[in-house]
């Protein structure tokens, strides 16, 4: 069975499983049962995560179609690769980093050509209280854009932990717990991907004096 037949479009609606049933199993035991190619099982995965993936997403792109788009790219590549997930982690955060990926990639391929959008204006009225003016919508836009380039840039044991903290706006101990890990660890790989965030921004500067200078 080919992943399009058992991924419907992201359309924000209700559900519509085939079986009531599969509404109650778990999210491993809906894992299983997609190994073993069951398009149903898949189905309640994709609708009981679908509206979190997009959250996620749009929090990236900041661009509805881009995160729609980020949303389905996702859920193809999962199920392509559903037999590689191994349980270590739970299945959502195996599906956020993935989202959160092509959620990356989709605003790399349209930095250079996207114009600013409106939740960029709105995210810099609220946090000044006045209208700003469109020059500095535009460094507000370009700041986050140069803030997600460099956790994509960061080792994965690092970019995870921003990832779940910064995106999903999730707690100290409920990373340690999706990554499996303690959580003193969990701090730990925050408070080192902080560091090597800053180290970048001071490269990032430092190059721009240059070829300020050059």
């Amino acid at each position: 069975m080919s992943a399009a037949r058992v991924i419907p479009g992201h359309d924000g609606g209700s559900r519509n499983s085939p079986s009531d049933a599969v509404q109650f199993m778990s999210d491993e035991a809906l894992v299983a049962g997609a190994k073993l190619g069951r398009g149903s099982f898949f189905e309640e995965l994709h609708a009981r995560h679908r509206e979190k993936m997009f959250s996620v997403a749009s929090r990236i792109t900041r661009h509805h179609g881009d995160a729609q788009d980020a949303v389905q790219e996702s859920f193809i590549n999962a199920y392509i690769h559903l037999k590689e997930f191994d349980g270590r982690a739970k299945f959502g955060t195996w599906l956020t980093r993935i989202a959160i990926n092509a959620a990356l990639m989709k605003t790399r391929k349209n930095r250079t050509s996207r114009e600013v959008g409106m939740d960029d204006a709105g995210d810099a009225v609220e946090l000044h209280g006045v209208i700003a003016n469109p020059e500095e919508i535009y460094a507000t836009t370009e700041r986050k854009a140069a803030l997600r380039e460099a956790i994509a840039k960061l080792r994965p044991t690092l970019r995870h932990v921003v990832e779940l903290h910064d995106l999903q706006e999730q707690s100290v101990p409920e990373i340690a717990e999706a990554l499996s890990i303690s959580v003193a660890a969990a701090k730990a790989r925050l408070f080192h991907a902080r560091a090597a965030l800053r180290r970048m921004r001071l490269l990032e500067v430092r190059r721009s004096r240059r070829r300020a200078a050059g």
